[in-house]
Parts: C-alpha cells; sequence; structure tokens
C-alpha cells in the first residue's frame, strides 16, 4: 500500500533517504542526491499508473491477465505457471513477489466469482501462479535479440526502410 509507504518515510526520514554522491565522468565535477519517495514511486508506476498519468490507467498484473486471458483456453494454465520478467525496470526489489500476487489476486478473485456464479458446491483448481526472475532478466530483451540476430535466417527476413515506405508495415507480416 503506497500510503504505507510514505508513512514509513515520514516517520524517520533519516533511515530511508539514500545520499548519493559521485563524480561525473567528464566534466569531473561533483554531484550529489538524496533518494526518498523516489525508491518506492519508481516501481509503483507498474502497479498504479493513473497517479502519474490520467491517459494510462491498466496496472501491468490486469494487462497480463488480460494477454493469458486472450489466449486458448488450454494454454493459459502453463502461461500462468511462467510468467518470466524481463528488463532492467523488473530488477526493482520484491517486483517479481508483487507482480504474482496481484495477478493471484486477480485470478483467485475470477475463479470465485465463477464458483459463485455457476452455484458450484466444490471450488475449481486452484490456478498456480508463478513469476520467474533470473540472473540474464537485466539483460533478457537484449540477449534474445542478439540470438535472433544470429540465426541464419534472420537476414532473409529483414526488409530496408525504403521497401517500408513502398510496402508499409504489412511488409512484416508473413500470414
Amino acid at each position: 500500500d503506497i500510503s504505507k509507504e510514505f508513512l514509513k518515510f515520514d516517520e524517520s526520514p533519516e533511515k530511508m533517504v539514500k545520499n548519493f554522491e559521485s563524480f561525473h565522468k567528464k566534466t569531473q565535477k561533483k554531484w550529489k542526491i538524496d533518494i526518498g519517495y523516489e525508491q518506492f514511486l519508481g516501481p509503483e508506476i507498474f502497479f498504479n499508473p493513473e497517479i502519474f498519468s490520467s491517459q494510462f490507467t491498466t496496472p501491468l498484473p490486469d494487462l497480463v491477465d488480460k494477454v493469458i486471458q486472450s489466449c486458448p483456453i488450454d494454454c493459459r494454465r502453463p502461461l500462468y505457471r511462467n510468467i518470466v520478467l524481463s528488463g532492467g525496470s523488473t530488477m526493482f526489489n520484491k517486483f517479481g513477489r508483487r507482480v504474482e500476487r496481484d495477478i493471484s489476486r486477480i485470478v483467485d478473485a475470477r475463479l470465485e466469482k465463477a464458483r459463485l456464479r455457476t452455484r458450484a458446491t466444490t471450488a475449481s483448481k486452484k490456478m498456480e501462479v508463478n513469476v520467474i526472475s533470473h540472473p540474464m532478466q537485466r539483460y533478457a530483451v537484449w540477449f534474445g535479440g542478439s540470438m535472433v540476430g544470429s540465426t541464419p535466417k534472420f537476414h532473409s527476413s529483414c526488409h530496408s526502410k525504403a521497401d517500408y515506405d513502398e510496402h508499409g508495415p504489412s511488409i512484416a507480416r508473413h500470414s
């Protein structure tokens, strides 16, 4: 809860605020920065985007759930068990645990709603949600791109800007 985080910082800011200082690599000027609320407001944008922008209001866990729900029904359980984090923004402290908790709550609420709607006497099998963090998480996107780029078929599937300008987005569709 974001209000609890604010309270923690307000009660003892000297414990919670982190100070960093160093020198600029080129100019050698000394710089200093104090990081307070930013420690939890940075990752909070993924879970409560409406506090930063009225244009984007869908939290990341809702988005992941919506994408999985749009897949064929027989693929959903394996997808919920294999949510893989990638990119530097997923490296925040306890980020994976929070994504897993929020998606689990969404799924559990949907299952309970379905049980009540059908008046089932027994609960359906619980959906296992597993968010995977891994050592290459920060560089996974770049690593995946380099793997695709190193395949022999990669260059035959590339298109020039001139081709794209001539044919439009349909040039990238293979089906």
